[in-house]
């Protein structure tokens, strides 16, 4: 939020109220931001002048006068809503999610903060002036972490990509795929992708989490059973098989299924067939199967727990999700995709500072994807304005993130490193001289350094994508960690 006391002292060093506010406004929209003035009953007393420029193209018709609400949809500016109470208590609301109602492009989410004005600043701005609004473009329409998303997945790192290509050589299969991944990289995902781009998509998409049913109950989960089958079946029940007739069936955690099924399993995957507890007529169903595990299926099978047969049966076609400190480019543009959706649910619209991002980056994510969708949630919970820093992380994720060397080693970096070109202090006492921090995440491909003559390039090209260093690094086809040791060798960093 703007400073009031900066504010206060600008309209002191003019002789004109209306000079002080014009400087102010075309101050705040060069940093894609506008301002309006509110009184006592939230209607617009003055409205910046850049309104149409920033948030509504083309509006039609000087908003003075009009209450907010007509414009703005909100519940700050519901009588008897927590959020309007907190305002007229005197309390500053910053990173507020809301919809302009704009007449040319329809509802367009935005970001506000509002606060009542001081006395000494409303004075000088006149007798109505209680509330100051600051409107901005929210994240959710800037595409920045949505720049590499195809079919629903950011892709990013190359071995994301990789698995983007399977998704669109196999939308004309029938085949069965295996995904392989630990526990929150995006399994889940994936399979939903290879459902939405086949041609069963029109069909339904019919998930069963294994490892989340008690096993005397996943059987009737999977294939139903008949009237009477055993105590308690009190009437025919349809198993989630048979609801996936013409789709698509998901086997998550397909490793933790008992033995006993695994031999119902294989011949369902081999023959379409199948038979409802207590049912002695095989029921027939044309469904395609993806499943998906967490476990070394191999393992299993060599230590005689998971069916060598059913195990070559499901893995026609094996997909890898490759853990998040594997695709560690993917960690900022997934962050800022991730945040306003987060936020959404609360109603908040932030940003990511750069402390945050380096704290995100250089830790490992055991809990991958699903860890650091809680570790925003949780930083969204936290913070009070509307820009996230590294102290509004978790913990575990700021005060000493896990990092892995190209060895393959991993090791504990202090929270004094994390916006520090100095030696870094390892766990155990060693050291590592290195330069920038980044340099200690495992390599990626990058191009040769740059060549003199190139510097002007890599100029307009940061200048071409805003600064935005992942958009830059894949304009120039290198990893970001290389981009960023250029900038730092030319003063640009």
């Amino acid at each position: 939020m703007w400073n009031l006391l900066a504010m206060t002292e600008l309209f002191q060093a003019h002789s004109s109220a209306d000079a002080a506010w014009s400087m102010m406004s075309s101050m705040l929209a060069a940093m894609g931001r506008v301002v309006l003035l509110l009184d006592e009953a939230f209607c617009v007393v003055r409205t910046g002048p850049h309104f149409e420029e920033l948030v509504c193209p083309n509006s039609a018709g000087d908003m003075t006068g009009m209450p907010v609400s007509r414009f703005l949809n909100s519940r700050i500016f519901t009588v008897g809503s927590v959020e309007h109470g907190k305002l007229m208590a005197g309390e500053r609301l910053e990173g507020r999610s809301a919809f302009v109602r704009c007449t040319r492009h329809g509802a367009q989410l935005v970001s506000i903060s509002v606060v009542r004005v001081p006395g000494a600043v409303a004075a000088e701005l006149g007798p109505d002036a209680r509330f100051m609004l600051m409107i901005r473009p929210s994240e959710a329409d800037d595409q920045r972490g949505a720049g590499a998303l195809r079919y629903g997945l950011l892709a990013h790192a190359q071995a994301m990509r990789e698995v983007v290509q399977l998704i669109e050589l196999l939308s004309e299969s029938e085949a069965t795929v295996l995904i392989t991944g630990e526990t929150g990289a995006g399994k889940g995902a994936v399979a939903a992708a290879l459902h939405a781009h086949s041609t069963r998509r029109n069909g339904p998409f019919v998930t069963v989490d294994v490892g989340a049913l008690p096993a005397d109950l996943l059987e009737s989960e999977l294939f139903g059973h008949v009237r009477g089958a055993f105590t308690g079946a009190m009437r025919d029940r349809v198993g989630r098989v048979e609801l996936a007739h013409r789709g698509t069936l998901f086997l998550d955690e397909v490793g933790d299924l008992p033995l006993p099924l695994q031999a119902k399993l294989l011949r369902l995957v081999q023959e379409k067939e199948f038979h409802r507890i207590g049912d002695s007529a095989p029921r027939q169903v044309d469904a395609r199967f993806i499943a998906a595990t967490n476990v070394d299926l191999e393992a299993k099978v060599k230590a005689g727990t998971f069916r060598e047969d059913l195990y070559y049966r499901l893995r026609v076609v094996p997909i890898r999700v490759p853990p998040l400190r594997e695709r560690r480019e993917e960690i900022e543009p997934l962050a800022n995709y991730l945040l306003p959706r987060i936020g959404a649910e609360s109603g908040r619209s932030l940003r990511l500072a750069p402390d945050a991002v380096a704290a995100l980056e250089l830790y490992d994510w055991p809990g991958n994807v699903r860890q650091l969708q809680n570790a925003l949630g949780y930083a969204i919970a936290i913070c009070r304005g509307q820009t996230i820093h590294a102290e509004h992380l978790p913990p575990e994720v700021r005060s000493r993130p896990v990092v892995t060397l190209a060895s393959g080693e991993e090791v504990g970096v202090g929270a004094a490193c994390l916006l520090s070109d100095a030696p870094i202090p390892l766990e155990g006492g060693a050291r590592v001289e290195a330069e920038p921090r980044l340099a200690l995440v495992p390599p990626v491909a990058s191009a040769p350094a740059t060549p003199a003559g190139d510097d002007e390039l890599l100029r307009e090209t940061l200048e071409a994508n805003r600064w935005n260093r992942a958009r830059t690094a894949e304009a120039l086809g290198i990893s970001r960690t290389t981009l960023w040791r250029r900038m730092r060798a030319q003063g640009l960093a």
